[in-house]
């Protein structure tokens, strides 16, 4: 069963723009910046997505001199792929057991 944080960062990602941060940042370290001009994102709006996936736990920062670098956290998003996975083969062996509750 799924708690209530698996759902919050279900809810986190949700997001198409966080989602869109997180891939990009699953391919490399990026600053504001630089994913102002990946997403087209205003600097705001983006900021305020960053510190929702920092409060997640999904992103850490790096400072360098004036400009802060985002990181992926793997460990947030494999957390979560295991619970997919876990969901995944109870529901395989339901199917296979084929079991079903009866109606009253």
């Amino acid at each position: 069963m799924m708690t209530s944080v698996d759902t919050d960062l279900i809810r986190v990602l949700a997001d198409p723009l966080r989602l869109r941060i997180v891939t990009l940042l699953a391919q490399e370290t990026l600053c504001t910046t630089h994913l102002v001009e990946e997403t087209g994102a205003k600097q705001t709006n983006l900021s305020n997505h960053l510190k929702v996936l920092r409060e997640a736990g999904v992103v850490e920062t790096e400072p360098c001199g004036r400009f802060t670098y985002y990181r992926l956290k793997p460990d947030a998003i494999a957390s979560l792929a295991g619970q997919f996975a876990d969901l995944a083969e109870a529901a395989r062996a339901t199917a296979e057991s084929n079991v079903k509750r009866s109606c009253p």
